[in-house]
């Protein structure tokens, strides 16, 4: 393995200083491929977001019990996480007539599509003592589908470009698509699906309910190929040159590799912040018993989308010009600065001050606070994924080992792993204070212990996630500078690869 260039990386750094404003001969691509294959996440999204209403279905509709089903999806979580690295070998070991990374997003799309139709059109159908068993096993196949799917969106940025300037264009589009389509799922099922069948536990409503999210991820998924299709070629992955990926080869990156260290320590803690922050039980205590006003929470969640999407862009406009890695610790200091904020106005002010009827201080400061705090904590969310090809690219640079597949699920398996505590970190804290058999609802009387295991659970978490985050990020050296260093060295190797290739193509 030819790795001996530059071996010496503080010579490097002064030489990407020495070459500083000079034109690079980049991978680079147009913005409407970046776009494109950004809705690759929104697709997957859609079948997520399907899947997250499958316990009404499973209960209401096929008949299996609220524990057992309860028990199957979070179990899954653990599945999910150990399919992840399987995943993302196989992928990298792939390299066929249609690429690295397409024929795991159509395949993905075609086996979660038959799965949905299968879970929701027989299900209900089969014998009862194998309503279960089928259930398990769709569902298992439906966690296989999904991580070659999403594994993509992780692993596919590497190929997209290699500007260090173009890839937080990536979270631009990911974020606001996003942002899009959970704003209008929202008023899909309230507003018209829910009403038209008159509530979950309905057949009907999940055969349009699936038929819709089919055509939908359906489309995105193509946008998706298209963007990736003229990039997913031999001569972008990497240096050009094959090199094998074995199971010993994950260990070495994973042991090796500080960036990916670090970055997996910050989105992950971010991850487990988020998870519990925004779960529908610390929706209730907050809204429906500290402010009591439960409605409050749907108007805000309406009112974010537009402001999501201008700190969506301006964020990564910000990430653009001066690294990634500053966006992103940007964002984090933000989002600090935003939820002490909410923190002092609830403990100190009167919460109960706060309705959409009294635009006084309280209301004006709390919904500016929320708005502004979600936005910059869903940017600092969205730029860890274009951080993602910077750690593959420094593992190429450091080791010649191109492994996006590998570096994508390793990401996701630490990542699933650690956020999978977020309902447990919520039920032990709801435990300490009395509420061990039932959760808090709208009803739950007002007290002193609700409202401090409503700021732990909504801000302090949060706090906890955010510091580790930053001193992490200490540890994480892939700023601009260094990502322009690890380019400059890539695409050299990659023009002598090229050229060893021409020349024994013009021997033979």
């Amino acid at each position: 393995m030819d790795v001996g260039h530059r071996t010496n990386e503080a010579k490097a750094e002064s030489d990407v200083k020495a070459v500083a404003g000079k034109k690079r001969n980049f991978n680079r691509a147009k913005i409407w491929q970046i776009g494109f294959f950004a809705a690759n996440n929104t697709a997957t999204n859609a079948y997520m977001f399907l899947m997250m209403n499958v316990a009404y279905f499973a209960t209401g509709v096929v008949g299996l019990g609220t524990v057992i089903v309860s028990t199957i999806i979070t179990g899954s979580r653990i599945f999910d996480g150990f399919t992840d690295p399987v995943i993302g070998m196989w992928i990298d070991k792939t390299n066929g007539k249609f690429g690295k990374f397409r024929p795991f997003m159509v395949g993905g799309y075609l086996l979660m599509t038959v799965v949905m139709l299968l879970l929701f059109f027989t299900n209900q159908r089969v014998p009862d003592p194998m309503k279960l068993p089928y259930f398990i096993v769709l569902y298992a196949l439906y966690i296989i589908g999904y991580t070659f799917q999403t594994a993509v969106t992780k692993s596919g940025q590497s190929v997209i470009t290699s500007d260090p300037e173009q890839r937080p264009i990536f979270s631009t589009f990911d974020i606001s698509m996003t942002s899009i389509f959970f704003a209008g799922i929202g008023i899909y099922l309230a507003n018209y699906l829910v009403p038209k069948y008159g509530g979950w536990n309905s057949e009907a409503l999940f055969y349009e309910f699936a038929l819709t999210f089919i055509v939908f991820s359906g489309i995105l998924t193509t946008l998706a190929v298209i963007g990736i299709w003229s990039k997913d070629r031999p001569e972008f992955f990497g240096t050009g040159e094959v090199v094998k990926i074995t199971f010993k080869d994950m260990w070495q990156i994973l042991k090796g590799n500080r960036p990916l260290q670090m970055l997996v320590v910050a989105a992950s803690t971010d991850k487990l912040g988020q998870q519990v922050a925004t779960n529908s039980i610390v929706m209730v205590m907050l809204f429906g018993i500290v402010i009591g006003d439960y409605g409050l929470f749907g108007v805000l969640s309406g009112i974010m989308l537009i402001p999501n999407v201008i700190i969506a862009i301006f964020g990564t406009r910000i990430a653009a010009k001066f690294g990634t890695k500053q966006g992103y610790i940007l964002a984090t200091w933000a989002s600090i600065a935003a939820f002490v904020g909410m923190f002092l106005l609830i403990v100190l002010g009167d919460p109960s001050a706060i309705a959409m009827d009294n635009w006084g201080f309280m209301t004006i400061a709390f919904v500016t606070l929320y708005v502004v705090g979600n936005g910059v904590r869903t940017l600092s969310g969205g730029l860890v994924i274009p951080m993602i090809p910077d750690v593959t690219d420094y593992e190429t640079y450091k080791s010649g080992r191109y492994a996006p597949g590998v570096m994508g699920t390793i990401f996701s398996f630490v990542d699933k792993m650690i956020s999978s505590f977020s309902q447990t970190v919520i039920g032990f804290t709801l435990a300490y204070i009395g509420f061990e058999q039932v959760f808090p609802d709208v009803d739950t009387p007002y007290t002193s212990e609700i409202l401090w295991v409503t700021m732990f659970l909504f801000i302090g978490i949060l706090l906890f996630a955010w510091i580790a985050s930053l001193i992490a990020m200490k540890f994480y050296d892939l700023d601009k500078d260094k990502m322009l260093m690890i380019q400059n060295e890539l695409q050299d190797r990659k023009d002598e690869v090229l050229a060893k290739k021409e020349k024994a193509k013009q021997n033979q």
